[in-house]
């Protein structure tokens, strides 16, 4: 397995660094200053809080809720990131995965909450969560029964493609919903791209480490002192705790929580992409069979938490392992610390509104470098796979990568299906995953290579009995 170099090689190494792979179980539960650790987590909630944020204000707006129900959303959802983010992080019994996580509303789930809302009413929606997550809860134990059909190239696949879509999401907060970017906008995120690149290059150490956040605080200043962007706090008043159940008692409809409960389970496959993925950047020898269960449960609990508080499924983020590939910085105890500052944040709402006034074309320049390199990874582990023109590889990897990037290059293509089709198809990194998941099954078992190994398998018996 290649090792992940720390980023700060060239230096002496520090709490969280690690440069040899024997170093990495010190590396990942290293235990970081205090003087370290607040902007090293500051860091992780910054690249991340544009997320939750926009999604509170995107459920709230869609479903015309009153500023109270708001605020009281935006607290919770903040809450359950901190909280989850934690639980990852620590770990407990055999919840969380004790990897350098943050949890996230989930996207795509957000929209299907909003489909089944809009559709049946918001309780039904809620009711369509807590299903959800109580079916992923369920199949967890099938899980150890399927890893083998997550090899490197399988797992390279699903890396490259979350990369590349979070890229596209990143894209949109720089250029708007409607994909059509304003000059400056585009502007003010290449100027915090280039102060991102300049940090990393010149500075050393922990500056070295926290280059995101640099690059974060140039922007935000350029944009204001230039007038390329303005601070815009979220229009809430006053502080708000989360009110249980939101939207009234749930309502239980299988049939309408289909699209959520078919999303649940696919779900899986970017879990273990994801699992994966941190496990080789903190250095750690991946082990889906016991760490993805864990990840899972955690993203199942915390969205029990978050259906009774009015939210959508909270899901395990790629958010972060960008940043920590990129600062070499691989302590779970910064994302722990991220989620402290997360349930403070959600406790006082004021400074979230704050939060939420960073210029969306900051965080997406910022964003576009750290997902950019999560698909460079990708990229790297599919270069551990076979993709040689004799095998099935390079044929399996073809495919998968056209069917997860045809929901991004032509998004109304399965506008004509089904819901439970679109929710699958529709999802690049599910219909990939899924592609290459059935692909390697079936080209292994009645493909050339499957031939080739049973030749040489009479060969061997040919041998031994003459």
């Amino acid at each position: 397995m290649t090792t992940v170099q720390s980023a700060t090689a060239g230096h002496a190494p520090e709490a969280g660094d690690a440069s040899e792979a024997g170093d990495a179980p010190e590396a990942v539960d290293a235990r970081v200053p205090l003087r370290r650790l607040a902007p090293l987590a500051a860091q992780h909630v910054l690249a991340m809080i544009a997320a939750p944020v926009s999604t509170v204000f995107l459920v709230a707006g869609t479903l015309r809720l009153p500023p109270g129900t708001t605020a009281s959303l935006l607290s919770a959802v903040l809450l359950l990131c901190g909280a989850g983010a934690l639980l990852q992080s620590l770990g407990v019994w055999r919840i969380g995965g004790r990897l350098p996580f943050v949890m996230l509303p989930g996207g795509a789930a957000t929209a299907l909450f909003l489909q089944i809302a809009q559709e049946h009413g918001a309780p039904t929606a809620t009711g369509a969560v807590l299903l959800a997550a109580a079916l992923l809860l369920a199949v967890l134990p099938l899980y150890a029964r399927v890893v083998r059909l997550f090899p490197p190239l399988v797992m390279g696949v699903t890396v490259l493609l979350i990369g590349v879509a979070m890229i596209r999401v990143a894209a949109r907060l720089v250029t708007g919903p409607d994909g059509t970017g304003e000059p400056r906008a585009v502007l003010l995120a290449a100027l915090t791209v280039a102060a991102t690149v300049a940090a990393y290059v010149l500075l050393r150490g922990v500056w070295r480490q926290t280059a995101v956040l640099i690059g974060m605080a140039v922007g935000s200043a350029v944009a204001v002192t230039t007038g390329l962007g303005a601070f815009a706090p979220a229009a809430v008043s006053g502080f708000a705790l989360p009110a249980l159940l939101p939207f009234g008692t749930p309502r239980f409809d299988v049939l309408a929580a289909l699209p959520l409960l078919v999303f649940s389970l696919t779900t899986l496959a970017e879990i273990t992409g994801q699992t994966v993925l941190n496990s080789e950047t903190v250095g750690r020898t991946p082990a889906p069979e016991r760490d993805v269960p864990r990840v899972a449960r955690a993203d199942a609990l915390v969205s029990l938490a978050g259906g009774l508080f009015g939210t959508s499924l909270m899901v395990t983020s790629a958010e972060n392992i960008g940043i920590g590939r990129l600062t070499g910085v691989r302590s779970r105890f910064v994302t722990a610390g991220a989620g402290v500052l997360l349930v403070v944040l959600g406790l006082a709402t004021p400074v979230s509104r704050a939060l939420a006034g960073i210029p969306e074309a900051v965080v997406g320049g910022s964003a576009l470098v750290v997902y950019a390199v999560i698909a460079v990874m990708g990229v790297e582990m599919l270069r551990r796979a076979d993709l040689s023109g004799t095998g099935t590889g390079s044929l399996t990897a073809a495919l998968a990568l056209t069917m997860g990037l045809l929901p991004l290059l032509s998004p109304d293509l399965y506008a004509g299906f089904p819901a439970w089709a679109r929710t699958i198809l529709g999802s690049g990194v599910v219909a990939g995953t899924l592609t290459a998941v059935l692909l390697t099954v079936l080209l292994g078992r009645f493909g050339p290579g499957s031939r080739r190994t049973e030749d040489d398998r009479a060969g061997k018996a040919g041998a031994t009995h003459p």
